[in-house]
Parts: structure tokens; sequence; C-alpha cells
């Protein structure tokens, strides 16, 4: 019998990426929750070198890093594909996904700031983002086009966990009318049943990022 477990936290999007993929393809596996001020022995067993999750164990062995294990997923159980067939969509597919994941600091700092600073990195953020909406995301309906796939997987945190930095952080990013289309894009991500059905609980994730930004800002003193 084909073993397949997850060994993540509710509070990653990172992991939910893998939980999004899983479901997309329809896979059956086992979800393992790990708390990561006290770590499993499987969780040290099959990512002993970085000791984080996501991990996919897949017939005993451990897949790590979540944009690698969806690639994983996608050469191991073929059906329905979420990277397109063609090779130049496909690269440009990786190349918008590699654009946020190397952009992905400026919103931890943005998340971490106060004051003028904040709102000096917030409009840094805004025009990532803006580039994402024009160039990446365009007038498609999805990122792959027509129907979500890989790369609209590996964004779902903007749809999916920015909303809660933003409400925590009291400066708001996506907006219907400077990121018109990238607002819709994030409405219609959600409402798609794979992903509708596995999103994480609203009112723990937005308490979660509310005390890490209280957290981030609290004085040397306190």
């Amino acid at each position: 019998m084909e073993e397949v477990r997850l060994l993540a936290t509710w509070r990653s999007g990172y992991c939910h990426r893998v939980i999004w993929a899983l479901n997309f393809k329809g896979i059956k596996y086992e979800y393992v929750e790990e708390d990561l001020q006290n770590k499993s022995d499987d969780l040290l067993r099959y990512n002993p070198i970085i000791q984080k999750v996501p991990v996919l164990v897949h017939n005993g062995k451990s897949v790590l890093e979540s944009i690698n294990i969806l690639e994983y997923i996608d050469e191991t159980w073929p059906h329905s594909p979420m990277l397109p067939a063609d090779p130049y969509e496909k690269a440009m597919a990786r190349f918008w996904t590699k654009f946020m994941e190397d952009k992905g600091p400026v919103f931890y700092f943005y998340f971490r700031a106060v004051g003028e600073e904040q709102v000096k990195i917030a409009k840094e953020a805004k025009e990532v983002l803006r580039t994402l909406e024009e160039r990446g995301l365009g007038d498609n309906k999805f990122f792959n086009g027509e129907k979500i796939g890989y790369t609209d997987l590996c964004l779902g945190w903007i749809s999916c966990g920015l909303e809660f930095m933003q409400e925590a952080a009291g400066i708001v990013l996506v907006e219907p009318d400077t990121l018109p289309r990238l607002n819709a894009w994030s409405k219609r991500f959600k409402e798609v049943p794979v992903i509708k059905d596995n999103l994480p609980d609203r009112n723990m994730m937005l308490a979660y990022f509310k005390e890490l930004r209280a957290r981030f800002t609290a004085s040397p003193a306190s």
C-alpha cells in the first residue's frame, strides 16, 4: 500500500501549498500536525538538516521544500497536471513563482516595520504586486489560464495569508481600486472547491498574525 504523509503546521502558507496540491490531484494522504517548538522524532528523522515543514513522506522517502514538493507531486502523479504542457508556458509558470519567492522578504519586512518605515516598505511591496498583476496575471482568470495550476497554488499565500498580514499590520496592499485584477484573482482562487475546502481557519490565522505582529513591534523594554 502506498504511503503518503505530510508533516506540516496549520499556520504555514508553505504547507498549504502542498495541502492544496495533494487535494488538487486527489491523492489520499495522512496529515501530521507538527509543533515546531517541540519537534517530533519523525520531523528530525525525515528533515534532519533544516528541521522545518512541510515534509512529504512518500513510501519512506522524504521530499523537502514546498515548491520542490509540488514539482515532485506533479511528476509522480501525472494525472491532472499542475504545470502547463507547453515548454514556454511551463517556464513562465516557474518564472513568476521564482519572482515572488525572491521578492518574499519585502512582505516580511513590511509586516515587521512600523511608522514611516512601514509605509515606505509597503509601497515597495505594492510595486512588486503591481508587476505581478500586469506582467504575470494580465487579463487571465488564473496564472495558468482558465483553471488554477502550479503558479496559483504557489502564490495562494497572497490570497490566504497576506489577507491576515494586512489586517494585523494595518496597511492594506491588495485593494480593488489599485490592484483590481489581482484582487479579483484572489477572490476566484478562494472559491475554487479544492481551495475553499482546505483553507486555514480565519479566526485562528488572524489571531496568530496579530500575536506575531505584537511581538515584532514590542519595544525592547517590554
